[in-house]
């Protein structure tokens, strides 16, 4: 059984930060299949570049994605290779899971 600490709450948290937004979420699934570059990931996305790097700032903040100088542009990818496979697992238990109980109804719980 793994004990739950502070820390590791804290990093759950905001893993489900980069996760509550779609284009977030969609850049996270793009770096899952191959590292790539602001401007490649805005187009195949549909954002424009200055949203892209506002949003690769929050992943970066969160500790999901790294920048990789390579000469004169940077390259992102995934901080971790397990997260790739974590993202794919979620993904299948999400497509199996009831959508509409994910929906918010105002009560807590």
């Amino acid at each position: 059984m793994t004990t739950t600490s502070v820390a590791s709450l804290d990093a759950l948290a905001r893993f489900g930060h980069a996760l509550s937004d779609p284009t977030r979420a969609s850049i996270l699934m793009k770096l899952r299949e191959h590292c790539d570059y602001p401007a490649e990931l805005a187009a195949a996305i549909g954002v424009s570049r200055q949203s892209m790097s506002n949003h690769l700032a929050c992943l970066r903040g969160c500790g999901l994605v790294v920048a990789v100088p390579e000469g004169r542009r940077t390259r992102y990818e995934l901080a971790d290779s397990r997260l790739a496979h974590a993202l794919s697992d979620l993904h299948d238990l999400i497509l199996v899971t009831d959508l509409v109980t994910c929906t918010t109804t105002g009560e807590e719980g």
